[in-house]
């Protein structure tokens, strides 16, 4: 049997819509793929987001080495996505990306995991990557919240 395994991107969403799509889907435990844990929008700070999914009884997770390197944010940010795909694919050739699959591999085996990060566009998010490379041999069943 598969585990499930859920992205979200937060992008034009309140931390309490986010929370209840989160806890609607069962989800134990937020991996947060983000290279930079701060944000512009209230409440998806790291400290603060970690503290608000808490409080609905989901762990938390910073996978810093996950994160997409400031280049491949900026590609982005001007809509090409194919270079920051190609960006990232070097990214998660890193000891400290490989690491971090590992851990992520592991938590999220354990109990449904979901990818967050903010693009609200899974395909146009790193997120996806991250999370078809767990999904490498059929151990997740991915779906995008």
């Amino acid at each position: 049997m598969t585990q499930p395994l859920s992205t979200i991107g937060y992008e034009g969403k309140t931390v309490e819509e986010m929370l209840d799509s989160l806890e609607q889907a069962g989800v134990a435990l937020l991996i947060d793929v983000r290279a930079i844990a701060a944000s512009r929008r209230p409440g998806f700070s790291k400290n603060a987001l970690a503290a608000a999914v808490r409080e609905r009884g989901i762990d938390y997770l910073h996978l810093r080495a996950l994160g997409t390197p400031k280049p491949g944010r900026e590609a982005a940010r001007k809509g090409r996505i194919a270079e920051m795909h190609a960006i990232y694919a070097k990214q998660l050739e890193t000891p400290e990306a490989e690491l971090a699959l590992v851990q992520a591999r592991e938590a999220a085996s354990e109990r449904h995991s979901a990818l967050l990060c903010f693009e609200a566009d899974p395909a146009h998010c790193h997120r996806t990557i991250v999370a078809r490379r767990l999904a490498e041999g059929g151990a997740f069943e991915v779906r995008d919240l």
